[in-house]
């Protein structure tokens, strides 16, 4: 593969891992199973079972299993054709697909602040409506 095409691969593929590691760990579909893990992330008697639950309420840990996957399944190497392609591949895709969730979650935000922003404006403006609207007193 030409060093485009590796490029080309490494964006596409951080997609999937972006679009499943959000999804798992931040959508609605998942609430249940996700406070589920993450009360057990605070209160099982052992580290490595808290560390373990404290992996699915958290996107960027759990990008790195979701990429391992992606990895296996595709056999995606970066730059080498060896062990070393795969290392690469693996810490450069879950860096992409971080980026890809920060990207989303700035552009969620934005659209929830302009939201909010039109719920006041209207508020305000049916306020003044209602005001001009009342009959004057004499």
């Amino acid at each position: 593969m030409t060093i485009g095409e590796q490029i080309a691969f490494l964006l596409i593929l951080g997609l999937p891992v972006a679009c499943i590691a959000w999804t798992v760990t931040h959508e609605e579909v998942f609430r249940e199973p996700r406070d589920w893990c993450k009360k057990n992330s605070e209160e099982c008697d052992r580290l490595i079972k808290r560390k373990f639950f404290y992996l699915f309420t958290c996107e960027y840990c759990f990008s790195h299993y979701v990429t391992i996957f992606f990895l296996f399944v595709t056999g995606f190497k970066l730059l080498y054709s060896d062990w070393r392609g795969y290392l690469i591949s693996f810490f450069a895709l879950v860096w992409i697909a971080n980026i890809y969730m920060n990207l989303y979650s700035r552009i969620r935000l934005d659209l929830k602040k302009e939201r909010v922003e039109i719920q006041a404006q209207e508020k305000t403006i049916e306020s003044l409506q209602s005001t001009v609207e009342q009959p004057v007193a004499r």
